[in-house]
């Protein structure tokens, strides 16, 4: 069984977040709204999402309505959020300016 990750400490928190400029840290987890062109280029983010998700072995909450995906992150197992999570928003971001650049 894989260890359970650390919940990260406030200040270690607040550093990860300063190089995430538009996620919030709110209700005991990572929250971030994207909005993208239209619907094909929302999805192709989730699929992109997922793939990360699944190199980490590390899963979002996350919803689609048309071209918007709301994303909470917050590893359960450890109460808070920890590494993987500040991993998988990185990953996230990096998908969604590769999508927005088109």
């Amino acid at each position: 069984m894989a260890k359970v990750p650390e919940v990260l400490t406030a200040a270690d928190r607040t550093a990860a977040l300063a190089a995430l400029e538009d996620w919030r840290f709110a209700d005991g987890a990572l929250h971030r709204s994207y909005a993208f062109p239209s619907f094909v280029e929302a999805f192709a983010f989730m699929a992109a999402g997922a793939l990360a998700a699944e190199r980490l072995d590390h899963h979002p909450d996350w919803s689609n309505s048309f071209r918007k995906v709301e994303v909470s992150l917050s590893t359960h197992a450890a109460g808070g959020v920890t590494a993987l999570d500040i991993a998988l928003a990185t990953a996230m971001e990096t998908a969604a300016l590769r999508l927005l650049a088109r």
